[in-house]
């Protein structure tokens, strides 16, 4: 490839899943603008930061330093909120503790003062003369100095739950009624029970209060038992140790970091507002310095557009000599806050979780953090922004990249939506199909140029001509034929007392405003009630009514890459390997050698090459440069050692077969019905490209999302639900046909279909759309509008309808 990109332009990169847009973007644009900075830094600081790699290409000329926005944020952790996520919170503590009324320790409030600033903080008390010194910025940081003495600055506290330790009352201990002792190694706590005398084969509903005390909070003793295998061999114990069913949680969670198994634990708790600062995070004694009236939790608790209404009167209540500071620091506090107006965050409060927020908010939130910034002659590169985004937040989108350019930088970004793409500047279109097929342009130039080009792919969605709807619309009758599943959410973030039905065996997508309440309903609501029906569980306290509609399984789907390293790949992850490996075992060249199936695994010592462990690389530690990955030499990344390689099938070594793409693979396995299915599943999803030995982390977005469904498909689905989060990350419109597709499937298996969407072309091909808002946040969390995508566009309530009328109109005019 050899392709020029056009500076101090805003770029739009498309094309294919797979076909080396994100490749081009973030491995090369990316990666060797960022390493260029990097080397100009010291080698001292350069050893501290996690480098990148030399990119693989002849040669970058004029690149810029570089900064990168990826598909996916990271979620955020437990402490982390809107405030200290989008750094207001940094200015909004400077200025309570310098422009804030403090109190003195005998209790009075003190008027603001420049003591405060000029006197290393120490104030004397106008009323009682005391000298004292005010809080600082750092006496205001729940992280920190601030934080409340009771939960620590996580304004909750969490106390293990004794309804939830008990599995099933109706069963006795020795049926395992005390869900803590199926915890690993306490499977014989029942036969310790037994011994210190608490009745085992009596339902621990039917135990005596004192014995149901014992069960829960008996104290630690020890005791010589015999324990039983399921084999019948019998084990003796001199010295068992007796650990209750909190105990059992408690001593888990004091010896696993885990988090798989931290997790598991956390099932056996409830959280709730902390008692001490009321959810606040802070030491209640911050709370008692005032601005105006309010305190640091009440000003944290407005939403960004009451917040900024507020920071306005400041000044004007402030004493003439602090009116010059308070101007200087309320106008960095408006212009950290700007930002979030721009990109429609205005809902959202300082105080909000950062791990409540979807995709959207935190790309935005991200995106407001560098807007802020004002640089000039960077390079910013961005992977999919439009995720988790809705139309009417696209507009916002694109006012801000036209802004990067304005102040002089250049933008890229990797996309499919037509409005993205049709505002842009340059078009770089990569393909034309995926994997092998794809890598090279297919056509480059302004969204003119594109929209006239014959070659083009994405040309018929810009100008209308492609067909927007696959499907046919059923009528009201048929589409509650095969029943219905219903619930009622009564109060859980910005959601109160909504109800809501899905249709059964259709496909649904639930629509709305980024933060209208899409996750909260399906994912913390819908979901959770769900299992613990399933499970005999009671129903989560915010849900209060649900109608399953029989369903017993969900299967959620996302986008998220699958596996975590080298060692897995689509062999691996669709269980291929496993079959192959019998293949090969079978040979008369393995049965001569004694090789048993797991000789052909590649993550098994004996069949793995002994210099790269069977990863197919080597990784070389160069010091104060990042490490650079290599082809393994020994097995020049073939992953297995000489001898196991030797060992042919049909003229092919194992290492041979998993260079194999999938179409490739399918007419040599036509008589292998286990493996030949899975080959011809990964080609009805457009997967046929892969190759069986590539590494999944490595794969898109989109790929990743239909890899997980091929175990899916071919089987009868009914009872089954399939939950899909944003289903068209990183997908082209063309690929989002393929979706659909894939939807129809399931849909003929029996499953029932819901997915959280903006997408335009993907709600115009669902059977149901429930649009939530009217906006995000607080202005959210209700039900706007419900029916077919018709009738959605047709309703002047929805603010999706209005964005989906346009798109329909578009293309109705063609056809």
């Amino acid at each position: 490839m050899d392709v020029d990109v056009p500076l101090n332009e805003f770029v739009a990169i498309t094309g294919r899943s797979g076909s080396g847009k994100s490749s081009l973007a973030m491995g090369v644009l990316y990666a060797e603008g960022a390493r260029r900075y990097l080397n100009a830094l010291s080698t001292f600081t350069r050893r501290r930061i996690n480098q990148m790699g030399k990119a693989a290409v002849d040669s970058v000329e004029y690149l810029p330093s570089a900064l990168a926005l990826r598909q996916r944020p990271q979620v955020p952790g437990v402490r982390s909120t809107v405030g200290t996520m989008s750094e207001s919170l940094n200015i909004l503590r400077l200025v309570f503790s310098r422009l804030g009324s403090p109190v003195c320790p005998n209790g009075h409030q003190v008027p603001p003062t420049l003591d405060a600033a000029e006197n290393d903080g120490y104030v004397v008390c106008p009323t009682c003369g005391v000298r004292f010194r005010a809080p600082g910025a750092e006496d205001f940081a729940f992280n920190s100095d601030g934080a409340c003495p009771t939960c620590g600055g996580l304004g909750e506290v969490r106390q293990l739950d004794a309804s939830l330790l008990i599995a099933d009352d109706t069963l006795t201990l020795r049926q395992g009624a005390v869900a803590s002792w199926h915890l690993p190694g306490r499977n014989f706590m029942p036969t310790v029970a037994d011994a210190i005398g608490i009745p085992i084969d009596v339902p621990y509903r039917e135990l005596s209060a004192a014995d149901k005390q014992r069960v829960l909070h008996g104290a630690k003793q020890t005791v010589a038992v015999n324990i039983p295998s399921s084999k019948g061999k019998i084990f003796h114990m001199d010295n068992a140790v007796y650990e209750n069913a909190f105990a059992a949680v408690e001593d888990s969670l004091a010896t696993t970091k885990n988090e798989r198994t931290i997790a598991k634990l956390n099932k056996f708790y409830t959280f709730d507002t902390c008692p001490t600062c009321q959810g606040t995070r802070l030491n209640p004694e911050r709370l008692k310095q005032q601005l105006n009236g309010r305190n640091l939790a009440e000003v944290c608790d407005l939403p960004i557009n009451q917040l900024r209404t507020f920071a306005n009167t400041v000044v004007a209540w402030l004493p003439p000599t602090m009116q010059s500071m308070g101007t200087e620091l309320i106008d960095e506090l408006l212009a950290s806050l700007q930002p979030l107006v721009d990109l429609g965050l205005d809902y959202l409060t300082l105080s909000r979780p950062g791990a409540t927020l979807s995709t959207g908010e935190l790309q935005r939130i991200q995106l407001g953090r560098t807007l802020r910034s004002a640089t000039t002659g960077v390079l910013y590169v961005l992977d999919e922004p439009s995720v988790g985004l809705h139309p009417a937040n696209v507009t916002g989108l694109i006012k801000a990249f036209h802004e990067l350019v304005a102040q002089g930088n250049s933008v890229v970004v990797v996309d499919h939506d037509t409005r993205i793409i049709s505002a842009a500047d340059h078009v770089i279109e990569i393909g034309p199909q995926a994997g092998k097929l794809g890598g090279t342009v297919v056509d480059q130039g302004t969204v003119a140029e594109i929209k006239s080009s014959a070659q083009s792919l994405i040309a018929p969605f810009l100008t209308g001509r492609a067909q927007l709807r696959e499907r046919p619309t059923l009528s009201s009758t048929d589409l509650w034929a095969k029943g219905r599943l219903a619930i009622e959410v009564a109060d859980r973030f910005n959601i109160n007392d909504v109800s809501v039905a899905f249709p059964k065996n259709r496909v649904t997508t639930v629509t709305g405003m980024s933060g209208a309440g899409k996750t909260t309903l399906v994912l913390d609501s819908l979901i959770p009630a769900i299992e613990a029906e399933v499970a005999h569980h009671p129903l989560p306290t915010h849900v209060r009514q649900l109608e399953r509609g029989k369903i017993r399984h969900i299967v959620t789907v996302d986008s998220v890459p699958v596996g975590k390293n080298v060692r897995s790949t689509v062999a691996t992850y669709t269980d291929m390997l496993d079959h192959l490996r019998k293949l090969f075992a079978a040979t008369p060249a393995a049965q001569a050698h004694g090789y048993t199936n797991s000789r052909f695994s590649y993550n098994v010592k004996a069949g793995a090459c002994p210099l790269c462990n069977g990863t197919g690389q080597i990784s070389l530690d160069v010091q104060y440069l990042p490490d650079i990955t290599e082809v393994c030499p020994q097995c020049q990344g073939q992953r297995y050692n000489r001898e196991t390689l030797a060992v042919k099938w049909q003229g092919y070594s194992i290492a041979d077969i998993l260079a194999l793409s999938v179409d490739e693979a399918l007419p040599i396995f036509a008589t292998e019905k286990a493996i030949s299915q899975t080959l011809q599943a990964l080609h009805d999803m457009g997967l046929g490209y892969l190759l069986l030995g590539e590494s999944t982390p490595a794969l898109s977005g989109g790929e990743a999302q239909r890899l997980k469904l091929v175990s899916r498909i071919g089987k009868r689905q009914n009872g089954t639900l399939f939950i899909f989060d944003e289903p068209t990350v990183g997908l082209h419109p063309l690929d989002i046909q393929q979706l659909v597709k894939v939807f129809d499937q399931l849909i003929s298996q029996g499953a029932t279909v819901i997915a959280i969407e903006h997408d335009l072309d993907l709600i115009a091909n669902a059977d149901y759309v429930i649009d939530m808002g009217p906006g995000g946040g607080i202005n959210g969390g209700q039900v706007v509008a419900v029916g077919t995508p018709s009738q959605i566009s047709a309703n002047p309530a929805s603010v999706t309808g209005r964005y989906l009328k346009e798109e329909l109109h578009l293309f109705a005019q063609q056809v």
